[in-house]
């Protein structure tokens, strides 16, 4: 007995599973045994190894490098990490006597276990690696926003998702429905519906009790603006023609594109463009009709900055009609091309600056994106097949252009913008002027140096910036802290200010150039532009928190970025006051100054284009006579009222710019509509009016719009009809009024995109939908 019991057991050398079948095991991990049958563990009990004797203790631990088979995991699976250490099989088998055999087996045990330890902790930090790499996926929560609807026969319903600011009793708009589209945080409605609730409730009070007098005027005003726009409208489909305008006037639209749309945003190589576009004139071949219709686009951009009547907006919208009937057409490989992408360019531009119609900019330069990355141009050209400079230089400034205007439009439109810069490597476009890419071997100027591309490439610079702030605003979900707008904000101001830097760091360069006065303007009219651009990303990133800062002194900080913002803005877009415009603006259409030209190329931009200028402009007046009011209803002295100069005199420039542009052929009326109403409010507030007072001064000012503005479109419908070379009967003017404005062609850039006003339920599937909704919505408005 006592020999039985001294005798040592013999360690088991089979993994569990093997031991359990009395199967042989080859004492690998996982073993054979266990591959086979598919078994997710493979484990071993013995804490040393199978095959472990004196020998092999004795060279393991003298020799550093030597690596023992562990089997032995330590969460129930097998691991990679254990595979490492490979089976001995030739060792050798040493006798010695059993103190000796049992120290070295208790070396052998604690060996072990520390290369089980070292094993573990390499495990853990492999797991931990790839979890850190892994995106977190978070918990399904409970909604935090709640759906306010808001209801008027003046702006329709809307469905404003709020927001309740944590430990605050305000809340913030997070989002807005309105019809069949779902704006997020940058589209500006979104955070000026509740501003301006309390205006809508007057007119709403004054149009239930008959009281107001402009109601009529206002359903005449929707009717006359779509009797303008079926009169402007060609027939679709349009095939392009070979018309264009006499050569005079052609150089003249041309030289307003180049000045304006090209600095910014590149497209054209111009030195081949305008060879092209010379040998046109002096060719009496056909002209290839994919050049003919990026003429014409180009064409149609430069009639916005042609004069201040916008006098050919008729023709540009037929162009436009025009390159869309032809971009329409089922050709798909032969339009996969560099002429392609730059003609569905110049047609969006050309779409939401002159007010066309068509899918907003966000929707179809989705599809462009699309484009683009099917032709590769989402990757550099170091990465793909040799090119020439020319050719590579081309496609990072096509790319450069359409990443600018899927950003711009996402931040317009309030969708989210669907790009990552992990989804492209395309490097930003060289300092080359074009002429030096027609050239052997160009090397790229210097960063201060200005080129033809100089702005573009600031631009680019501040891309990521910019788009951490719209995807911060649009994405989903669109709950960012005040601490994350705070930290954007830094971030952003850090690139304003290198971006500044450079742009003064060129337009010295410029000045010293012996460059023609085109190219100087040109610099001039792109830092503007650029300027405008960063002040609208730095305005709508503290917007959604300036309702609130009108009643917490917590957001003190973003209602004053809006505020200055609003103003530098305003100031791009009106740098001075203009009295002469003011008795201008009354006269008829026939009697005024056509000899009156703009000096300032951008100002007059705001006026005429119906796209980003003119509502970047609208909102920037809005905000500031928001303000205006909430220093009035803030003030508590004794004495008078006083309020801040500069800003009273952006509320009274406003009216008149509004006027300026529906006389520049603007049929939509809510701008000058809803400035006068905030006049009116603000005038009132500071003449010291009671509740009552003050809602008589607002319907007095919806009254003066609408008569102001009704005879102003009256004369539109005449001159159309002049235009279009014809008479029209009362029957065919009743007709003509009559007409249901196409959707694609309601593009209403203030307040609501698609409609002038909301007079009755006009959502096409509304008929299908009213089953099962809850039509009980409390009238707010």
């Amino acid at each position: 007995m006592a020999g039985a019991e001294g005798r040592r057991r013999r360690p088991a050398v089979s993994c569990i599973l093997c031991r359990r079948r009395k199967i042989r095991c080859n004492r690998e991990t996982p073993c054979s045994n266990c591959v086979r049958s598919r078994s997710a563990t493979c484990i071993y009990e013995n804490v040393s190894s199978p095959k472990y004797n004196i020998g092999q203790s004795q060279q393991s631990f003298s020799s550093p490098n030597h690596k023992s088979r562990n089997s032995i995991p330590f969460d129930g699976q097998s691991t990679a990490s254990g595979s490492t250490f490979p089976s001995d099989q030739s060792s050798s088998q040493i006798d010695g006597p059993v103190g000796q055999s049992t120290d070295i087996n208790q070396l052998s045990v604690r060996g072990e276990e520390s290369m089980r330890l070292k094993l573990r902790i390499k495990e853990l930090e492999e797991q931990l690696s790839k979890a850190s790499l892994k995106p977190t996926s978070k918990p399904v929560e409970t909604p935090r926003l709640s759906i306010e609807t808001l209801v008027s026969r003046l702006g329709g319903t809307y469905h404003v998702h709020c927001e309740k600011l944590a430990g605050q009793t305000e809340t913030i708009a997070r989002g807005i429905t309105h019809k069949s589209r779902l704006f997020g945080q940058s589209h500006w409605e979104v955070n000026v519906i509740l501003m301006v609730r309390d205006l809508f409730e007057t007119i709403e009070i004054h149009i239930q009790k008959a009281t107001l007098k402009a109601w009529p005027g206002m359903e005449m005003c929707k009717s006359l603006a779509r009797t303008i726009k079926a009169l402007r409208a060609p027939p679709w489909p349009s095939p392009p023609t070979l018309v264009l305008p006499p050569k005079e006037t052609s150089d003249a639209l041309l030289d307003c594109y180049l000045q304006t749309s090209e600095a910014v945003h590149r497209i054209l190589h111009i030195p081949t463009f305008l060879r092209d576009y010379e040998a046109f004139w002096v060719s009496g071949t056909t002209p290839d009709m994919g050049f003919l219709v990026q003429v014409k686009l180009v064409l149609a951009i430069g009639t916005l900055t042609y004069d201040d009547r916008f006098s050919l907006r008729t023709s540009a919208i037929r162009w436009i009609y025009e390159a869309q009937t032809w971009l329409s057409e089922p050709k798909f490989k032969s339009r996969l091309n560099i002429q392609f992408l730059q003609t569905y360019l110049l047609l969006l531009i050309a779409q939401a600056q002159v007010g066309a119609g068509g899918d907003s900019m966000w929707i179809s330069v989705g599809g462009l994106f699309r484009k683009a990355v099917h032709m590769g141009l989402h990757r550099d050209p170091i990465h793909l097949p040799k090119r020439t400079i020319f050719a590579a230089e081309m496609r990072r400034r096509l790319w450069n252009t359409i990443l600018e205007l899927a950003l711009q439009s996402s931040l317009c439109s309030g969708g989210p913008p669907f790009i990552s810069l992990d989804d492209f490597d395309t490097a930003p476009p060289g300092n080359f002027d074009d002429d030096q890419l027609v050239a052997g071997d160009p090397i790229a100027k210097a960063e201060d140096q200005f080129t033809q591309t100089s702005i573009a490439i600031a631009l680019r610079k501040t891309f990521p910036i910019r788009l951490a702030v719209v995807r911060f605003l649009n994405d989903l979900p669109a709950s960012g802290t005040y601490e994350e707008t705070l930290r954007l904000d830094a971030q952003f101001r850090t690139a304003y200010k290198d971006l500044s830097r450079t742009l003064q760091a060129c337009n010295r360069s410029s000045s010293h150039q012996a460059s023609a006065s085109a190219s100087l303007s040109s610099l001039l009219f792109g830092i503007r532009v650029v300027d405008m651009i960063m002040l609208r990303y730095l305005s709508s990133l503290h917007l959604p928190y300036y309702g609130a800062a009108i009643h917490q002194a917590t957001y003190a900080y973003s209602r004053k970025v809006v505020v200055d913002s609003s103003l530098k803005i305003w100031r791009l877009a009106c740098p001075s006051p203009s009295p002469s415009t003011v008795t201008t603006m009354t006269k008829p259409h026939h009697e005024k100054d056509e000899s009156h030209k703009f000096n300032d190329t951008l100002a007059q931009l705001t006026i005429t284009s119906s796209g980003f200028y003119r509502l970047v402009a609208i909102h920037a007046a809005f905000l500031i006579c928001v303000e205006l009011r909430a220093q009035l209803q803030e003030e508590e002295s004794l004495g008078p009222v006083s309020v801040r100069p500069d800003l009273l005199c952006v509320m009274q420039e406003s009216k008149i710019w509004t006027l300026k542009s529906i006389a520049a052929g603007e049929t939509n009326i809510k701008g000058l509509l809803l400035m006068c109403l905030m006049t009116a409010q603000v005038n009132g507030l500071m003449n010291g009016l009671e509740a009552d007072g003050l809602a008589l001064e607002v319907v007095k000012a919806a009254e003066y719009a609408i008569e102001t503005c009704l005879p102003m479109l009256e004369e539109m419908v005449a001159a159309q009809r002049r235009e279009s070379g014809g008479t029209a009967s009362g029957d065919e003017f009743q007709w003509l009024s009559s007409l249901g404005t196409p959707r694609e062609m309601e593009d209403w850039s203030f307040m609501t995109p698609d409609a002038l006003f909301s007079l009755g339920d006009d959502d096409p599937m509304s008929w299908v939908l009213k089953e099962g909704m809850d039509t009980t919505v409390p009238s707010l408005w």
